[in-house]
């Protein structure tokens, strides 16, 4: 039953509108894989593990999902090669696939030199770092409350770096503890800082990614 949910929602996610999807395998690297399947409107999912049946749900705003399928559109809806064909180390297998319907074409690479391909994979390592730093503040607000404002210091880090994006998700977690005085103050004030911030982004359009 589970097996079936988690396709009823990959399918819902991407029915009627364009969607793209992107993963990541690097054995050995932190995370060894990663997917990201993302519709035109913005709704998304994430997840760390092919047996995960109950991925990371989130939502861009709209000027980051339009920035991202502009990028698609650039690169043909990945219809040519994307591998540069340099003896470079190994950085991971990367897939980008563009789906529209029955419509669908995809390209795999270890490493490419299309700036726009470039562009692109930036936004998905954003929403990767994005999508730990979420997972490590859930944990850390959950089972180790000393370890919270080090969890936040990650966010604030990304904030400054222009690197975080889809930072809604973020605030029922920074109220919680904001509100709670079972957190030290350092963590409360930091946790408001970042929820006010995450805030005034909501209203603003999203700015560059920092490479």
């Amino acid at each position: 039953m589970k097996t079936i949910a988690l396709a009823a929602l990959f399918v819902s996610i991407a029915a009627a509108e364009p969607t793209l999807f992107y993963s990541k395998s690097f054995p050995g690297s932190v995370p060894a894989y990663a997917e990201i399947t993302l519709a035109s409107t913005g709704d998304a999912l994430y997840r760390e593990d092919l047996a995960d049946d109950q991925p990371q749900k989130f939502h861009l705003l709209p000027s980051e999902a339009a920035a991202m399928f502009e990028l698609a559109v650039k690169l043909d809806h990945f219809s040519q090669p994307l591998e540069s064909g340099l003896k470079v180390a190994k950085t991971g297998d990367k897939t980008f696939r563009w789906i529209d319907g029955a419509k669908k074409s995809e390209q795999k690479f270890n490493y490419t030199t299309n700036p726009d391909a470039q562009a692109l994979l930036v936004w998905f390592e954003r929403i990767t770092d994005t999508e730990r730093s979420y997972f490590d503040l859930e944990r850390t607000a959950k089972f180790d409350r000393l370890g919270v404002n080090q969890s936040l210091l990650m966010i604030q880090a990304l904030i400054e770096k222009k690197r975080l994006v889809a930072g809604e998700q973020f605030l029922p977690l920074l109220d919680r503890v904001g509100k709670n005085a079972s957190y030290i103050n350092m963590a409360r004030d930091r946790a408001n800082e970042i929820a006010a911030v995450i805030r005034k982004a909501q209203a603003a359009p999203s700015e560059p990614a920092s490479k």
